[in-house]
């Protein structure tokens, strides 16, 4: 099976898109929960001492999801690039 990159990086960038924007709501709705899931991914680190007193701006949750999204497409790119390279080699 061969990936097309610029299909699997869309969708890697609709994917983080769509993981952002619910992060961002998860937060300014029930900050409590999502500092308690963010501390269990990051393995028990006290994530209180860097957490800020008032809730993210919108630009800063706009640049955070514009960034991510960037950054979800060219994680999807460089992975079909790379997967097509090592089903080359296997042949």
């Amino acid at each position: 099976m061969k990936h097309d990159p610029m299909a699997t990086a869309n969708a890697a960038a609709v994917t983080v898109a769509f993981i952002a924007v619910v992060c961002a709501l998860a937060i300014l709705i029930a900050p409590e929960f999502s500092l308690g899931i963010a501390q269990s991914w990051f393995h028990g680190i006290d994530l209180e001492k860097v957490r800020t007193a008032v809730n993210p701006s919108f630009g800063s949750i706009l640049y955070g999801w514009i960034t991510a999204t960037i950054g979800g497409w060219l994680i999807g790119y460089i992975f079909a690039r790379t997967y097509n390279l090592f089903t080359k080699k296997g042949k």
